[in-house]
């Protein structure tokens, strides 16, 4: 048993990799994806938290999120968007009649300063091209960089190269 043992900070912003069952690429099924919209949704709509930015790869999700000053739980929201997520997907369920969408568990960082928040930013939004799905940044429809770029915090031809904020980060 994992002795791992989360962070949970009021108004805390997370960074948080989700990992789909055996890392099978269910998120480029457009079934899957508007289930994902409708479920981030609804989650906010009733647990609210925003997204500083997200991008969604046919295996898995990185996002970035800001809890409100006076909460700290973001596995019940997570819990909660996978379960919607899962309503009305066909798949294979385990021994406790849980479907096999997702992996249980995910991985979550505390962002503990700007350059740490930013890292994690440029670590989201080069990960498209980091596993070879695109070329450039700016070609992978499946993030929020569009926005990123519309807020002036990236430029439209960011990300051509490696960063340096990148290369030594391994959080898949």
């Amino acid at each position: 048993m994992s002795t791992y043992l989360r962070v949970y900070h009021p108004g805390g912003c997370y960074f948080f990799t989700v990992v789909t069952h055996d890392r099978r690429p269910i998120l480029t099924r457009p079934d899957v994806i508007e289930r994902l919209r409708i479920a981030f949704r609804h989650v906010q709509e009733t647990r609210p938290f925003t997204i500083d930015s997200i991008v969604v790869l046919p295996d898995h999700i990185h996002c970035i999120w800001q809890l409100p000053p006076d909460d700290h739980d973001f596995s019940i929201r997570w819990r909660l968007i996978k379960h919607y997520v899962s309503i009305g997907i066909d798949a294979l369920l385990n021994d406790r009649k849980e479907k096999l969408l997702w992996q249980r568990r995910f991985w979550e960082h505390l962002i503990r300063s700007e350059e740490d928040w930013r890292r994690h930013m440029d670590y989201i939004y080069y990960n498209p091209v980091k596993h070879g799905y695109v070329k450039r940044v700016t070609d992978w429809s499946s993030s929020s960089f569009q926005l990123a770029v519309k807020q002036g915090l990236y430029p439209q031809d960011w990300g051509t190269f490696e960063p340096d904020s990148v290369k030594k980060m391994d959080i898949e």
